[in-house]
């Protein structure tokens, strides 16, 4: 049984959207892949190339460079203070809170698991390890990981564009 929503979206050449994905305002680049059960809500945009895995939540204000690998369960965040009510009771709207952008630079590759909060950038061909909690911008060619994430190794210029 194939179940897709897909409301105003703009898709690139060749995109390849698996069951279960719910899709609606963001843009998607030539030859990217979508797993199963992702969602990827309005304004978002993926780039050319991409591999989203399954079970991945990439919300307003997350913009994703060309290249780029983000493992199953990745969750992006774009408030820097959620709440559901205001401090009279009365519901949020989209009035109430500001997006907070995220940057996925080209070639960056994001582990299963990992989340990416609010505000960061994730510099070209870094990897984010597998359950990280991103809490600032990782620099171009580095491996981050842990709680919160933090540089471990730089990665050598030869492995860097693979």
């Amino acid at each position: 049984m194939e179940k897709k929503n897909i409301n105003n979206v703009k898709l690139g050449k060749d995109v390849k959207i698996y069951d279960f994905v719910n899709l609606y305002g963001c843009t998607i680049g030539d030859y990217t892949k979508v797993g199963t059960f992702v969602e990827i809500q309005k304004n978002a945009v993926i780039g050319k190339n991409c591999k989203i895995s399954s079970h991945t939540f990439i919300c307003e204000g997350v913009i994703i460079g060309d290249g780029v690998f983000v493992g199953h369960n990745v969750t992006f965040i774009n408030d820097k203070h959620p709440r559901s009510v205001n401090a009279d009771g009365s519901m949020q709207t989209e009035e109430d809170w500001k997006v907070v952008e995220t940057h996925v630079k080209n070639g960056a590759s994001i582990g299963s698991s990992a989340t990416i909060l609010c505000g960061v950038t994730i510099g070209e061909h870094s990897i984010v390890g597998a359950g990280a909690v991103v809490t600032k911008d990782v620099p171009p060619n580095t491996i981050v990981a842990g709680v919160p994430a933090k540089v471990i190794k730089e990665i050598p210029v030869e492995v860097q564009a693979r």
